[in-house]
């Protein structure tokens, strides 16, 4: 058994009834940009696998192909570990949405 994937899916599982318990204080259905903003403060500034990053945009209501588009879009970046980074881009999307 691999302990870290384990680990990561266990994390991943806790996440998502997060999400769970949030929607159903919410009403109606995020738009787009909403979703878009809440994947990036849930990547943050960590690394994330293609799996990784393709359960938190399904999380979120994306396709998980969403990534190849997003890296397409100078949003995500590909590190020289192999793991998917979100770009400054991204960030500054965020910061401007929220005011920051």
């Amino acid at each position: 058994m691999d302990r870290g994937r384990v680990q990561v899916g266990l994390r991943m599982i806790a996440r998502g009834f997060e999400e769970l318990a949030a929607a159903l204080d919410e009403p109606g259905e995020p738009d787009e940009a909403e979703r878009t903003a809440r994947v990036i403060r849930d990547w943050g500034r960590r690394g994330l696998t293609k799996e990784e990053a393709s359960a938190l945009f399904r999380r979120h209501g994306f396709a998980p192909q969403t990534t190849g588009g997003w890296t397409r879009g100078d949003w995500v970046e590909i590190g020289g570990d192999g793991l998917r980074y979100l770009t400054a881009k991204s960030h500054g999307w965020l910061a401007e949405r929220e005011g920051s």
